[in-house]
């Protein structure tokens, strides 16, 4: 298992809050005020990344590119060569298929692709590799699972790359080569300024098709949103996971 996944658990929540909180067990006699200042941010941090008014406020912020318009659907083939699925792991052994299976956000992802496929008639190539080094391919449990539960055959499949900006190179090592320079992105909504930056640094013309909007309106929550929820918690995990990988990408790529 990869150093830098040890690394990135531990220094991103809530790995990061449960450090904070750990040290000021260890500090609450020799260092007390120190140790009630860890408490503070490790608790503060659970509880904001809980609300969902602070998820909506953060994806705003992530979440730049608008979503297409239903009437643009059937006109990509004016705009775009071929649609691209971006990988967002898997969920390892499922008792109830016996195998993996590609994660609930990828599954958003593929039914989107799907939709975008059938109404403009693209090709689509899925990207994502290994996971830990155990086949098969995120590119192939994507391709799979099209065909299977969304009636769409997959032309390509990339399945070397581990990371977004790896997603674009090694796309670009099957596609470009074909002729193949404008590409429908499906991802994330907060995930895609990353991975139109990185596809446009390939060499593609990028169609942002974004999906899986965070940033919606809380007004329906109770209190507003002010309320901690325990989804809140895995979106806010996402958000900072995101932000987190585009100060890297500016600052390494």
């Amino acid at each position: 298992m990869p150093f830098r996944y040890f690394v990135k658990q531990l220094l991103l929540p809530p790995g990061i809050l449960l450090l904070l909180l750990l040290l000021a067990w260890c500090l609450r006699r020799s260092r007390p005020r120190l140790a009630s200042f860890c408490f503070a941010l490790g608790l503060g941090g659970f509880w904001l990344m809980s609300l969902p008014v602070v998820v909506q406020w953060s994806a705003s912020l992530l979440e730049r590119e608008p979503p297409l318009a239903l009437e643009e659907w059937v006109t990509l083939g004016q705009r775009a060569d071929a649609i691209v699925v971006l990988g967002s792991g898997r969920e390892r052994g499922d008792l109830a298929w016996g195998e993996d299976q590609p994660t609930g956000v990828g599954l958003e992802r593929q039914r989107y692709a799907a939709r975008l496929a059938k109404a403009s008639g693209l090709p689509i190539l899925t990207s994502g590799g290994l996971h830990y080094g155990t086949p098969p391919t995120e590119a192939k449990l994507m391709a799979d699972s099209l065909h299977d539960d969304f009636g769409v055959t997959v032309r390509w499949q990339e399945g070397r790359s581990r990371t977004t900006w790896e997603n674009a190179q090694l796309s670009a090592e099957v596609l470009l080569p074909a002729g193949i320079k404008r590409v429908v992105l499906v991802t994330q909504a907060w995930h895609m300024p990353r991975a139109v930056w990185s596809f446009r640094k390939a060499g593609f013309e990028v169609v942002p098709a974004p999906m899986g909007f965070l940033g919606t309106d809380d007004n329906g929550k109770p209190l507003g949103g002010w309320m901690p929820e325990i989804n809140a918690i895995w979106r806010s995990g996402q958000l900072i996971n995101e932000a987190v990988g585009q100060v890297g990408y500016s600052l390494f790529y």
